[in-house]
């Protein structure tokens, strides 16, 4: 049900915002869901309080203000269905699920992202150590971390909030 409303959220969102080079496109026939990236990324810049209309406290909490929902909890952490994981703040996508891997940290993990200049990396020195934050190209929507402990062929683990992404399933 949720990934019903999420694509009916979504394809409304992009129809009303025209198909500029910088927009997501999400094509949707009784037989199919494609999503085409963005040729370019245009920024999304609100203001704290219109994204904590839009979003949910707990999108909020992590998108915004860089939390982290608990292991294991997550609706996308133990997800094996085909399609594309989008930000659900700015609905970029982000990852393809050919390249989700179990990585037994209770979060989705990626090896790479659908296109390397989709999410951007930022040094993270919060809590006494230092890691490298994952955020949204579009929307700066804190995503998750990145670690030099992944699987071939990139060695990258892409560890992402379930509550950061929303699923569009491939049929």
């Amino acid at each position: 049900m949720k990934n019903s409303l999420v694509l009916i959220a979504i394809c409304f969102v992009f129809t009303a915002c025209g198909q500029s080079n910088s927009k997501s496109k999400i094509v949707v026939s009784e037989e199919n869901v494609s999503i085409e990236l963005p040729k370019s990324i245009e920024k999304v810049v609100k203001e704290e309080a219109e994204w904590k209309r839009e979003l949910s406290e707990e999108e909020y909490y992590v998108l915004r203000q860089k939390g982290t929902e608990r292991a294991f909890t997550g609706d996308s952490w133990d997800n094996k269905e085909a399609g594309t994981y989008i930000c659900a703040a700015c609905h970029l996508p982000l990852f393809d699920s050919k390249t989700k891997f179990k990585s037994g940290t209770g979060w989705p993990s990626f090896y790479e992202p659908m296109r390397t200049d989709l999410v951007e990396d930022v040094v993270d020195r919060a809590h006494g150590m230092v890691r490298t934050e994952v955020v949204c190209s579009r929307c700066e929507g804190h995503l998750g971390h990145v670690f030099n402990d992944g699987p071939k062929p990139t060695g990258l683990r892409y560890c992402i909030n379930s509550v950061s992404m929303d699923f569009v399933k491939k049929n």
